[in-house]
């Protein structure tokens, strides 16, 4: 059965109030991140009672799937024995990622439980910021010494088959005091000779990730050079974990409905079902400041209202000043944060990067505005118009090409998110010296 059928037939059963039939789907049908997909796309009455309905052994899991507002409702709503059990059958890093959310009561109860050597590999992960490598990483690895045979190795591996983490893909090379030397790759094990020695088969060219760093780069890592898992080790040198490829899924999903949220002033944690005084506190804020940027842009334009009153036209033409500008400004924007987010973008490319943007900007304001012009002495039989909105159009895409490129890096520079707050500030300045350019020309030559 399909995943989409599944869904759709627990739907079906929950409307038509076939609890047992829903528990059954959601137990025996659905992988847990489409459970957690399935929860977030509830009204919160219907989501408790979907919760009770899955099983403790599969509970962590989708916590793990939800985002953290919806995380926090389910988990006020459960029972601690259940808690304590959803996190039984979690790899490390995973169990460190919901632990904080837990409760403290709940954390205390889950470490007593754990043995020693456990309990350290989960502390020296909550040891680490939760958005570093360190956070990311397993500590749970499969180590070898390169002395020894392949041989040896499967040996080894036929033992540890009930051990190992998910997404194991190679053991990791280490010397006599655990310093990491290379990978040895299970392909390369099964197709070499049994008789050579992890020296001679394995492979020196995967370098390992720094325990401190970030997981946007960790992510552009795996990006980049294909991997499927990486050893994590101490500026020394030292292999305390690896990072698996699920967990930089995770990242790299997180940082793309951060990016899209944070264009309308949201947080990608939002539940869509949260209560309507919530949300409406939450959107207040963003409003507001959009409100701001426009009683900006007004007062520009109440600076010529004489000029305006004089000339009709120049009310009917001036939006096409700003919206022009404010979309050639969004196109460099987007550019801008793009390359920001990839590393591309640095302080000895950024002149080069503003005078190509800029150069663009008044191509595309040269042939616009000539194209504007012609409509506007065709609409209104006057020349001096159609001459002053080709100016006003030329300066205002120049600018916010320029604008487009030096607003989003001034705002990583100072440690605000550029997509955050960039479109907003980009619109106000496209608005403001639009109109400005627009009216004030007008005042002057009209």
């Amino acid at each position: 059965m399909s995943t989409k059928h599944s869904i759709h037939d627990i739907y079906k059963a929950l409307e038509a109030g076939t609890l047992l039939q829903v528990k059954s789907l959601l137990n025996n049908a659905l992988h847990p991140a489409e459970i957690g997909h399935f929860l977030e796309s509830l009204p919160p009455s219907k989501r408790l009672v979907v919760w009770e309905l899955i099983e403790p052994e599969i509970a962590g899991d989708i916590l793990l799937e939800v985002n953290d507002e919806v995380r926090a409702g389910l988990i006020k709503t459960t029972q601690p024995k259940d808690l304590i059990q959803a996190t039984e059958n979690l790899d490390t890093d995973d169990l460190a990622d919901l632990l904080q959310d837990l409760p403290s009561s709940i954390v205390a109860e889950v470490l007593q439980s754990m043995d020693k050597q456990n309990r350290l590999r989960l502390e020296k992960v909550l040891s680490y910021p939760e958005d570093s490598a360190g956070g990311l990483m397993n500590p749970d690895t499969v180590t070898v010494r390169a002395d020894v045979t392949l041989d040896v190795v499967q040996r080894y591996l036929r033992l540890m088959k009930n051990k190992m983490a998910d997404n194991t893909d190679c053991c990791i090379v280490v010397n006599r005091t655990d310093h990491y030397l290379g990978i040895l790759w299970f392909t390369d094990i099964l197709t070499s000779d049994p008789s050579s020695t992890v020296a001679q088969v394995m492979s020196h060219d995967v370098d390992a990730i720094t325990v401190h760093t970030r997981d946007k780069e960790v992510a552009q890592l795996f990006e980049q050079r294909n991997l499927i898992s990486a050893p994590v080790v101490t500026k020394s040198g030292l292999l305390i974990g690896r990072i698996t490829i699920d967990d930089v899924v995770d990242v790299i999903r997180d940082e793309a409905e951060h990016s899209l949220m944070s264009m309308a002033g949201l947080d990608e944690d939002n539940d869509m079902f949260a209560p309507v005084l919530t949300s409406t506190k939450k959107r207040a804020a963003w409003l507001a400041v959009n409100l701001i940027t426009a009683l900006l842009a007004v007062w520009s334009i109440s600076l010529f209202e004489g000029t305006i009153r004089e000339y009709v036209a120049l009310a009917i033409l001036m939006p096409i000043v700003s919206s022009m500008g404010g979309i050639a400004g969004s196109q460099t924007l987007t550019i801008v944060i793009r390359g920001l987010a990839l590393g591309q973008v640095s302080k000895s490319n950024t002149k080069s990067l503003l005078l190509k943007e800029l150069a663009i900007g008044t191509l595309n304001g040269l042939i616009w505005s000539l194209f504007v012009a012609i409509i506007a002495v065709a609409w209104y039989q006057n020349i001096d118009i159609g001459a002053v909105i080709a100016i006003a159009m030329l300066v205002n895409l120049s600018l916010a090409a320029v604008a487009g490129v030096l607003i989003p890096i001034a705002m990583v520079r100072i440690g605000i998110d550029p997509a955050l707050a960039g479109s907003v500030l980009l619109t106000t300045v496209t608005d403001i010296v639009g109109f400005v350019a627009f009216l004030g020309l007008a005042t002057i030559y009209l």
